[in-house]
């Protein structure tokens, strides 16, 4: 049966075939939040009429309410609540410098504030500290002094999001597992030499092009997740760490894939190339036929043919392109009561392609789709 975006006309015998616009606006998922604002509503006039009656006034959003009482051991401007008396919150105060941090803290926050610089003995007293979150400041890379976080000997998290960096910040310690650098606008990435617990890098949304990501991230042997979407590369980076499982690289320039360029990825699930310059000229045949690919967005593109993908890929996304047929043959080599594809989900709207264009053999080949959305 055929059905639009705001849900199934009838039960699907097949696949479902969704018709229609390319996002969800189902009305159960507006009416839903609308009926959580509805009851967040009354809950807060609930509250104003309880203070109102017993004359006093209460902020609900004051980190005292949120976190209780701030322990003693706090910077005076901050608040360390006693129920995480290791946790000191300096979010949106205006600070222009990093606070004095007394020991025994282990996670500060300095969100949303003006601080332009680090000083180099700005976290001496507590060279235990597993996360440091910086975002939403002035930052720049000159004003960062010394080897102020390869002291941090325990530091895990290193989130500095929405600031001034034109490089990668540096030196990093060794036990470092996340790092966040997005909306900057790095053009240079220093050396990531010796990050042996680095799992996680975000970089995404700023000026970075491949060559410089190439000669920094080879030796990260425990990276996992690596976003570089929002640069501006116009080729695949070479020498990516091939322990990663989920790879972004949507919102650049990318025009064509070296042939064999993912096979090196042996785990690789998750994959986006959605907003970028690919056509069928620049993807050699067995390009994404990778075994453990879970998910690939190729949206926004400009593919006139479906790239051949593995029986194993769950989720396939091609909306807007400027695709005309559709080849079971990218998706099944052959049919056959064990062979068939494992797509769930497939997205073909924005295309050339309507319902009267799917070949009566997409239903064997794609047996346990959940949902085909076609224009």
């Amino acid at each position: 049966m055929l059905s639009d975006n705001f849900g199934s006309v009838d039960a699907c015998m097949h696949p479902c075939i969704h018709t229609g616009g390319k996002d969800d606006h189902s009305p159960t998922r507006k009416d839903s939040r609308y009926l959580l604002k509805m009851k967040l509503g009354a809950f807060t006039l609930f509250l104003a009429f309880i203070s109102g009656a017993s004359g006093q006034y209460y902020d609900y959003d004051s980190p005292l309410f949120i976190y209780g009482q701030s322990s003693p051991n706090c910077a005076p401007e901050c608040n360390c609540p006693e129920s995480y008396p290791t946790a000191m919150y300096c979010d949106e105060l205006k600070l222009k410098s990093v606070p004095m941090v007394p020991p025994g803290i282990k996670y500060l926050y300095l969100r949303n504030n003006q601080i332009d610089h680090i000083d180099e003995k700005a976290f001496e007293n507590v060279t235990d500290l597993q996360w440091l979150i910086l975002d939403h400041n002035l930052l720049e890379n000159s004003k960062i002094k010394g080897k102020v976080f390869s002291k941090l000997k325990q530091l895990k998290k290193l989130h500095i999001n929405h600031n001034n960096l034109t490089e990668s910040v540096g030196p990093l310690p060794k036990s470092l597992e996340d790092l966040q650098l997005t909306h900057n606008k790095i053009t240079k990435l220093g050396s990531f030499e010796g990050l042996v617990n680095l799992t996680f890098v975000h970089l995404q949304h700023n000026q970075l092009k491949e060559d410089a990501i190439s000669a920094s991230l080879k030796g990260l042997k425990s990276l996992e997740y690596l976003d570089l979407s929002f640069n501006q590369m116009t080729k695949l980076p070479s020498g990516l760490p091939v322990s990663l499982l989920t790879l972004y690289l949507d919102n650049n320039k990318i025009n064509n894939i070296p042939d064999e360029y993912f096979k090196r990825f042996n785990g690789l699930q998750y994959l986006r190339l959605s907003h970028n310059e690919l056509a069928d000229g620049g993807i050699p045949g067995n390009s994404f036929n990778i075994s453990s690919l879970v998910e690939l967005d190729l949206s926004y593109n400009k593919l006139k043919s479906i790239p051949t993908v593995n029986e194993n890929l769950e989720n396939y996304y091609l909306e807007v392109n400027e695709l005309e047929k559709f080849d079971v043959k990218s998706f099944c080599k052959i049919l056959g009561p064990l062979s068939y594809s494992k797509i769930k989900h497939l997205r073909l709207d924005g295309n050339r392609l309507t319902h009267t264009n799917l070949p009566p053999d997409m239903y064997e080949c794609l047996r346990v789709a959940n949902e085909i959305t076609v224009n």
